[in-house]
């Protein structure tokens, strides 16, 4: 049951990194036109089933019920999703304005348009761009689906007895899902 477990998580990590990787080849990320639950598909792939099927995984070992194998494949998902969500907010919550260029634009016609544009008016133009999210609803919007999904991450923490395991558990969601 656990090899099958990170066997499967294994092909998830896979199959969610061909598809960033294809995706991202094709053209300019910020252009991607995709759904929320598109981008929660494609991080469960890509980050969460590792997390979520190895915890799982782990109370298979120590001889844990279906239903605390789910509780910690839950934390594991969840937590993962409010990991993915504090990075991805990371350009758009600092402080430090030195971290215009945090998320990737080095696809050809992104160094084409800096070329034929100029370093000036290109950097004023990415400026604008993170400037007009962050006053956006997005940034709030995903901020509460990070803390969201730390929420119920900390809920099925809740099902475990307390330790210092448990609290260690819950200090990493408290950490990512706490912002300026």
């Amino acid at each position: 049951q656990v090899v099958e477990l990170v066997s499967s998580a294994i092909g998830d990590l896979v199959q969610g990194i061909y598809y960033e990787n294809s995706k991202s080849s094709e053209e300019n990320c910020l252009t991607d036109d995709i759904s929320i639950s598109t981008w929660k598909e494609q991080v469960f792939l890509s980050h969460s089933a590792l997390l979520a099927k190895s915890c799982q995984a782990a109370m298979e070992l120590a001889k844990h019920s279906a239903e605390i194998q789910d509780v910690a494949f839950q934390y594991g998902k969840h937590m993962s999703m409010s990991h993915k969500l504090h990075s991805d907010l990371q350009p758009f919550v600092k402080e430090s304005s030195s971290d215009t260029m945090a998320f990737s634009l080095n696809s050809a016609p992104a160094v084409l348009h800096q070329e034929f544009l100029g370093r000036e008016a290109w950097i004023k133009q990415i400026r604008e761009l993170r400037e007009a999210i962050k006053a956006g609803k997005g940034v709030t919007s995903a901020i509460d689906l990070c803390r969201c999904h730390g929420s119920r991450a900390l809920a099925a923490l809740e099902r475990f007895p307390p330790s210092e395991a448990r609290a260690a558990l819950a200090n990493i969601v408290y950490a990512v899902t706490r912002f300026p």
